[in-house]
């Protein structure tokens, strides 16, 4: 069984996208949550499972195998349903997981991931609102293309995975897309891991500074669901 090594659920966008994959597909882990210190940065005690000091970390029969996109191609190798079966929904697929990985900054910087809480951005930059309609196309087109309800076809997949800290976003900040798009999002937040995964963010009640400041930096709290 895989051992799968996470930080808190309210704010780690790369943790989710391995667990909510190993979840939803059915695939036995272990989970360990550990908390972020602050300073963010230095996270020295992530080094015990991690050689990154960063997570996730997947450890499996003595490997250990981090960050969320080598954890997919990782567990690919024993489970091929981590990625769509078809040669051109997986080409497409496997695209989009990256162009996530590696792009978007501007929507992760500002709309950092904060489960418990709702948002009022003071404002949508042009390079905001680019990220944000990129998003929408890349949805768009994933759906008409593959035929949904998912993002490379019927069934849940890796992308989908990469997308679902997207989907807690959109719900902070109230992100507006296109209703296809929009319905997409609202098909991954209702996912029986997603919902998991939120209720467990709700009860947390460890604060981490930078994440908070980061919050009320980029706009006005409208509500806070988190346990006290």
């Amino acid at each position: 069984m895989y051992d799968l090594y996470i930080a808190n659920k309210n704010y780690s966008s790369w943790s989710l996208r391995p667990w909510v994959l190993l979840k939803t597909l059915g695939i036995p882990f272990t989970e360990h949550l550990h908390y972020f210190s602050t300073p963010i940065g230095e996270n020295v005690q992530f080094k015990a499972f991690s050689p990154s000091s960063l997570v996730p970390a997947l450890h499996d029969q003595g490997l250990t195998i981090w960050d969320s996109l080598a954890i997919a191609e990782y567990v690919y190798q024993a489970h091929p349903a981590v990625w769509p079966a078809d040669r051109e929904a997986r080409a497409f697929a496997r695209s989009a997981a990256a162009e996530m990985h590696s792009g978007f900054s501007v929507l992760r910087t500002i709309c950092t991931m904060t489960c418990g809480l709702r948002v009022k951005l003071h404002t949508i930059s042009p390079a905001l609102q680019r990220n944000i309609d990129r998003l929408d196309a890349l949805f768009s087109e994933g759906l008409s293309r593959f035929g949904g309800p998912f993002l490379a076809g019927d069934t849940f997949t890796a992308v989908d995975a990469f997308y679902c800290p997207v989907a807690f976003r959109v719900q902070t900040y109230g992100l507006r897309l296109s209703p296809p798009a929009q319905a997409y999002i609202e098909r991954l937040l209702a996912l029986p891991a997603m919902q998991d995964w939120y209720a467990a963010a709700l009860a947390e009640t460890a604060r981490e500074p930078e994440h908070e400041a980061e919050v009320t930096e980029a706009g006005v709290v409208l509500a806070d669901y988190r346990a006290v």
